[in-house]
């Protein structure tokens, strides 16, 4: 039998009508909270009708499972490039040098999975090169921010023992800050070449794609003598889908179409604390 599910509609202040059009397809009372309305017993076969009225009147909204709680998690796998963080670095490192839309264009076909990861990584990185190490530091500096509600998402982790994992397609000058910045527990990703003080235009090491983000949740997931379903993964790009897939629930966000689409939960137009409303 399968677990009872409840429709989660994220929206602060809901329009009645609107809730009302809402729980007649999902075939439940809703009860309305701080952030989000919950329905229960559920019509399962209305389920897609349901989300699309929900996104139709412009609120983010997932089925969960009636019995799980945030808690029930011991992993949050995030990736960091516009998930858990406002930028693509990439893209802000090229803009220094006066490269960014040669960049972000590459970066934006290689995150809808238009192009092959690694080797679009490859010629982004060669585009770099002779860059000072300094500007790693102004970009972190200067023009990376945590997503709205990723502060508050880590806090609740750390309060409930969950452990956080970042993996990223980007670099560990990044992922290290963030890390140590923002109490982390693990975070993996690609180690740019800097000799003299200036990037060479080259990475070192195994890249971190699809493949490897998989591989290293669940790695970590094995360490913890976690179960897949005590997994929790978000991300935004094509090359995040393995991981979400791998993870006992995949959330999608502010994610690209194809990934929206395939993710377990999509989060289009909240922060990332919607992920607190969602396990309560």
């Amino acid at each position: 039998m399968s677990a009872q599910k409840t429709l989660v509609v994220l929206a602060p202040q809901p329009d009645p009508q609107h809730l009302a059009d809402i729980a007649r397809l999902a075939g439940g009372q809703p009860t309305v909270g701080e952030g989000a309305a919950r329905i229960r017993a559920v019509l399962p076969e209305h389920r897609r009708q349901a989300i699309e009225q929900c996104r139709r009147h412009g609120y983010d909204a997932a089925y969960v499972d009636s019995d799980k709680r945030l808690g029930d998690f011991g992993l949050l796998v995030s990736d960091m490039d516009s998930t858990l963080i406002n930028i693509e670095c990439i893209d802000e490192i090229a803009d220094i040098k006066g490269l960014k839309p040669q960049v972000a264009e590459i970066t934006e076909r290689a995150m809808r999975g238009e192009l092959d990861f690694g080797a679009a990584l490859k010629e982004r990185v060669a585009l770099l090169a002779g860059l000072p190490e300094s500007a790693l530091e102004q970009v972190y500096r200067e023009r990376l921010r945590l997503n709205p509600g990723a502060e508050a998402l880590l806090a609740a982790c750390r309060g409930l023992g969950i452990k956080t994992l970042l993996v990223s397609g980007g670099f560990t000058y990044f992922t290290d800050r963030l890390k140590a910045d923002y109490g982390l527990d693990y975070a993996y990703a690609n180690q740019l070449e800097i000799v003299d003080g200036r990037l060479t235009g080259r990475l070192t090491g195994d890249i971190i794609d699809a493949a490897a983000k998989q591989r290293l949740l669940m790695a970590t997931r094995d360490a913890l003598q976690l179960r897949a379903d005590q997994v929790l993964a978000v991300g935004d790009g094509a090359n995040d889908l393995p991981m979400l897939r791998e993870a006992g629930v995949g959330i999608a966000y502010h994610a690209k179409p194809m990934v929206s689409a395939e993710a377990d939960i999509a989060i289009e137009r909240g922060g990332l604390d919607a992920i607190l409303q969602l396990f309560l």
